[in-house]
């Protein structure tokens, strides 16, 4: 027998069968359960901006108190809330005792969010 027998002879002796694996069970484990729950403590970032301006090293030196400085929205425009710097909502400016604070009007949806990432 040639080298070339062999080498066919050792092919034809290979059995192959196929693999047989156990059904799939989703199973809900109590760990599973809890994962979304790690994520309450996270601290975020959370921003209400009232309006944007652009202004020079110069300008900035010679703000002092009292100085109005002059933002990109009108009065009455609603604000934005962002966390971690992405919009989440819009809302209203209000006042709680003495404090400013956000009463919400609008959460915004994934889709306006897509648009403002294009």
């Amino acid at each position: 027998m040639n080298k070339e027998n062999k080498e066919e002879d050792k092919k034809e002796k290979i059995e192959a069968q196929s693999v047989q694996f156990s059904p799939l069970r989703e199973e809900i484990s109590p760990q599973k359960e809890n994962n979304i729950e790690m994520l309450f403590d996270i601290p975020l970032q959370i921003t209400a901006e009232l309006g944007r301006t652009t202004m020079s090293i110069q300008e900035i030196l010679k703000l002092s108190s009292g100085s109005i400085i002059e933002l990109n929205k009108l009065a009455g425009e609603p604000s934005e809330l962002l966390v971690n710097g992405k919009l989440i909502a819009k809302g209203e400016v209000v006042v709680v005792d003495e404090s400013f604070g956000i009463r919400i009007t609008e959460i915004i949806g994934p889709k306006e969010r897509i648009k403002k990432l294009q």
